[in-house]
């Protein structure tokens, strides 16, 4: 099983998911996603795995997203994942992936424990 969280060390929702997993024993590939932004293709399948609209998944009360007019809801998918990649903090997190075929939001931390039943 492979498994990869899409990770940011400052928060303490994305640090106590990693803390979660560490203690199932599950060592899993951390991607520090500020550092290393998923390409467009990535972040188009994290948001299919998650069943998630692009703004579900942007981290709305972020200045950025004001900012930069992420709420006009003429943009497109295209436009609003081009937005994340060129701003990833507007990417909430931490998401899990497993197989590269199921993948939550680890808000709460416990809600990726839906991914090893």
């Amino acid at each position: 099983m492979q498994v990869t969280i899409y990770h940011n060390p400052r928060c303490s929702k994305s640090r106590d998911t990693l803390a979660l997993l560490e203690a199932r024993g599950i060592a899993p590939r951390v991607i520090e996603y500020l550092k290393t932004p998923p390409d467009a293709a990535t972040l188009d399948k994290l948001l299919t795995l998650l069943k998630l609209q692009p703004r579900e998944l942007m981290r709305r009360k972020e200045a950025e997203y004001s900012l930069l007019g992420l709420d006009k809801p003429e943009l497109t998918r295209n436009e609003l994942i081009a937005a994340m990649l060129a701003t990833p903090r507007l990417i909430e997190r931490p998401i899990v992936v497993v197989d590269d075929q199921r993948a939550v939001i680890g808000r709460p931390p416990e809600a990726i424990l839906s991914l090893f039943v």
